[in-house]
């Protein structure tokens, strides 16, 4: 299964950004090959749709888990039309929610927040 996670710094022991569409980096890991590389977030200096943007670059990498601290309504849209699940990061670095996610102890996310629209920054 390949796995998104929005990071602030390209490494294991970074800790999830706390904005999905305006991270600067996406980590992709596959828990299958236990693989993974980074990709910087072209959507991040956005005027607006930032996380639209990022949902997409999700979807085209073929994630079908996002692991991510928040999400908005419009992004949450797009994964879920891709059929990519999303989960509430814990609290922590990016390799300890990527063991918690092997080991099924993170929860899907619920709630999804209206789009700031410029107004995140």
């Amino acid at each position: 299964m390949k796995i998104a996670i929005p990071v602030n710094e390209q490494n294991l022991k970074s800790e999830v950004c706390q904005s999905f569409g305006r991270a600067p980096h996406f980590l992709f890991y596959d828990t299958d090959t236990k693989e993974s590389y980074f990709l910087d977030n072209s959507a991040v200096a956005s005027q607006g749709g930032a996380g639209i943007r990022a949902a997409q670059v999700i979807a085209d990498h073929g994630v079908t888990a996002l692991i991510t601290t928040r999400c908005g309504e419009n992004a949450e849209e797009v994964l879920r039309k891709a059929e990519v699940l999303i989960y509430k990061s814990i609290s922590g670095t990016v390799q300890e929610n990527i063991d918690a996610f092997v080991a099924d102890k993170l929860i899907l996310l619920k709630d999804f927040h209206p789009g700031f629209h410029g107004h995140d920054r």
